[in-house]
């Protein structure tokens, strides 16, 4: 017997009836969620050795710089996450007014924020030694909202026969570093089956923590431009698995992958024709940095301010679609200051109506 999430206390009724129909009529109603970056790739603070990443997104450095493999892979014992506080967060994004938490479990560099037993680089054998996936669940539970967990399917530059952008050749390891030629396999060697091995044993992993909202996937890329992508990707099986594991847990996977995900969650816009209209919710997600996801010093003092963030949720509300709105934590897992007073801020004027 599943247990009522805090977040759907409301939903009671209609839970014991229907649970992800519970989950999916809050969800239509939550309108405001906190997303957060937090990895490795926030410890270099979008800055490696060629300056020329500064412009791009500081989650996407190791690629851009890039950064070798094995340089990037030592940042885990640099991984302490000292002032990761899931209670503090927790409280700001219900003081900002929002309902829900979305936290990058592991990004495209297949780093993992919690407890995984399929291998050891995760923040478990970081000097960490915490698994920040279950304290931002519990965290949750607690101020009764919505938590849900990223995590990177469509590309990876941890496993060898990862997916990625689909940018040429057969749709594999195109958007690979390309410091690290030798270490990805390419074309009749790789063995796609084995990633999403690894893909479906951590999802079904992050499914098992108490009270998950969703499970919100993303890479959408590598398999939209792949030949037989959306066959090749297993997603359809992934999301049945998904919810044979909880009776109220929601999937999404962007702009949609199958079209058959729980709602659509395109980044920063919707584009005229770029989703269907088939009456599931919309989401846009968004961040408060110019341009990255990741926190990337060389935008501090740069951030969107309050007023940029309610014309935001006036757009999302107009479509209707809620909005996910990005911070990228620093390196000690501490929520930039200007980010902190604008959420306040943003909460003030919600309240005042």
């Amino acid at each position: 017997m599943h247990t009522l999430p805090p977040h759907l206390e409301k939903y009671s009724e209609i839970y014991t009836r229907d649970p992800r129909q519970a989950n999916l009529d809050w969800f239509r109603q939550a309108d405001f969620g906190l997303f957060m970056h937090y990895g490795l790739y926030s410890l270099l603070e979008g800055i490696w050795t060629d300056p020329y990443v500064d412009f791009k997104g500081s989650e996407w450095i190791q690629w851009w710089a890039p950064v070798p493999r094995q340089d990037y892979m030592k940042l885990q014992q640099r991984f302490t996450a000292e002032r990761f506080d899931a209670d503090a967060i927790c409280r700001l994004a219900k003081e900002a007014g929002m309902s829900y938490v979305n936290l990058t479990t592991q990004h495209h560099d297949g780093f993992s924020l919690w407890d995984t037993q399929t291998n050891e680089f995760s923040s478990m054998h970081a000097p960490a030694k915490r698994d920040l996936v279950l304290e931002l669940c519990e965290a949750c539970a607690k101020h009764q909202l919505g938590c849900f967990l990223y995590y990177s399917h469509g590309r990876e530059w941890f496993h060898p026969d990862g997916p990625d952008t689909g940018g040429g050749g057969n749709g594999y390891n195109s958007c690979k570093p390309i410091c690290d030629t030798d270490y990805f396999h390419r074309g009749d060697e790789v063995n796609l089956d084995s990633y999403l091995d690894l893909v479906e044993e951590q999802v079904l992993e992050l499914c098992s923590y108490p009270h998950v909202a969703g499970i919100w996937l993303d890479g959408i890329g590598g398999f939209k431009n792949m030949k037989d992508g959306v066959r090749l990707s297993r997603a359809q099986d992934l999301y049945d698995k998904i919810h044979a594991s909880s009776p109220h847990i929601l999937v999404a996977y962007k702009q949609g992958l199958t079209y058959t995900e729980d709602f659509y969650a395109p980044e920063r816009e919707i584009r005229e024709g770029s989703l269907p209209h088939d009456g599931r919710p919309y989401e846009i997600c968004s961040t408060l940095q110019p341009q990255s996801w990741g926190y990337k010093r060389s935008d501090d003092g740069k951030h969107h301010g309050p007023d940029w963030v309610m014309d935001q949720l006036d757009q999302a509300r107009r479509i209707p679609a809620n909005l996910l709105l990005n911070t990228g934590p620093k390196a000690d897992g501490s929520i930039p200051e200007e980010d902190i007073l604008t959420l306040r801020e943003v909460g003030r004027r919600l309240r005042e109506g």
